[in-house]
């Protein structure tokens, strides 16, 4: 499958903060071997509205061949398996 190790991840890059688990979740995928399409949510209003959007309640999100794996946490879970 051609897209089986290119992910998206969406997080969170605010002016007075960087969330450490989008760092985490972008070393994690790219250490994977991981082309990282990395889309950076740079206000509260972009965070809110992708959270919205996509019904989650925290960002990073991080997507595998259109399937979404979840935050840093599940990412970890997921390439361990």
């Amino acid at each position: 499958m051609s897209d089986a190790k290119t992910a998206i991840l969406y997080r969170m890059v605010l002016p007075d903060h960087v969330c450490p688990f989008g760092v985490r979740a972008k070393q994690m995928l790219e250490q994977a071997g991981f082309t990282v399409d990395d889309r950076i949510l740079s206000s509260r209003a972009e965070v809110d509205a992708f959270e919205e959007e996509q019904g989650v309640a925290t960002t990073p999100q991080v997507f595998v061949a259109g399937e979404r794996i979840g935050g840093s946490d599940d990412l970890a879970r997921y390439l361990a398996a």
